[in-house]
């Protein structure tokens, strides 16, 4: 069984089903554990996330897709080389990963050149239940339904736990959490019922949609008790260091959540912007931080941390 994995999440559940010695290529994205085996990187970006700030990946992103066009790709010579029976990719953004219509013309010239039976999933979760049947759906296509079973059993009594706990809040904060700095972006799909599940509420996102870009005078008018920023697919050290960066408005001093010191950056590429088994503990992150009274920090000190002073110059 050869496995490529075009999508970090995809390797993630690989990985948690035992299937890594499996992975013949992954994106440019994927993490892989300490000590394992070299995997062939089959993707790179056309955006220099490193050192480009967010409004100008903001506006690459938006001219690109303006212009009908990726801002990934794909190693159509390496896919032929390794030939895998499996791929793994995606439908739900073509922001975070290989556009679907990328892979499948890709496929296809592989099927001219090399043919052979070959399975292409499209995992499309927009919920933590659709998370949990992508995991479902690897572990059927690559022939481990029983490892799937086990993971899907302890992911949702962690789950069912979180749940259960907050239902012993007292309070439910005005939750904002910010999928990206400049310009501010509301959350998407999965993170807003997080939130919800967690004992809070983000009235400025919708479950099971797209994040949509909002105005600074709409986020004053919320005023949050709780703010995360959670900048999709920037880790926490990225996330400080962009926080540094840019100009924030004035009203960012005068939101509640800024003045009571429960404003906090998380990392978002590895527990909130992939939709894999550590979203999980993403949700598990979410109680540590809505509320602490219930939910004791057990998480590492490189998952989350209050900005305190933390914060770019204002401005705006």
């Amino acid at each position: 069984m050869r496995i490529c994995s075009l999508l970090p999440s995809a390797t993630e559940i690989v990985l948690a089903l035992g299937l890594g010695d499996h992975l013949v290529a992954v994106t440019h994205e994927c993490d892989l554990p300490p000590g394992a085996r070299p995997v062939p990187v089959i993707t790179h970006s056309t955006v220099d996330h490193g050192t480009r700030g967010s409004r100008e990946i903001h506006t690459h992103v938006t001219a690109a897709a303006h212009r009908g066009s990726s801002i990934y790709a794909l190693d159509q010579e390496l896919l032929e080389r390794l030939d895998p029976d499996i791929v793994l990719t995606q439908e739900l953004c073509d922001v975070c990963a290989v556009s679907y219509d990328q892979v499948a013309e890709a496929v296809h010239r592989l099927d001219a050149k090399v043919p052979g039976q070959r399975t292409v999933l499209s995992l499309e979760p927009k919920g933590l239940a659709g998370i949990l049947d992508v995991i479902e759906q690897v572990g059927d296509v690559t022939g481990v339904p029983e490892r799937s079973a086990a993971l899907i059993r302890e992911l949702k009594t962690r789950l069912d736990r979180v749940v259960a706990v907050a239902a012993g809040a007292t309070t439910r904060p005005r939750v904002f959490a910010m999928e990206w700095l400049d310009p501010p972006y509301s959350a998407g799909h999965w993170v807003p019922e997080m939130i919800r599940l967690a004992g809070g509420h983000d009235a400025m996102s919708r479950e099971g949609v797209p994040s949509v870009e909002v105005s600074w005078a709409q986020i004053a008018a919320y005023d949050p008790e709780i703010i995360l920023l959670m900048p999709c697919s920037f880790s926490l050290e990225r996330t400080l260091e962009e926080l540094g960066r840019i100009a924030l408005p004035i009203v960012w001093s005068r939101l509640a959540a800024v003045k009571a010191g429960r404003a906090y950056a998380v990392d978002a590429a590895v527990y909130f912007s992939r939709s894999g088994p550590s979203t999980i503990d993403g949700l598990e992150i979410l109680g540590e931080i809505i509320h602490p009274e219930l939910f004791p920090r057990r998480s590492s000190a490189d998952a989350w941390r209050p900005l305190g002073a933390a914060s770019g110059p204002l401005g705006r």
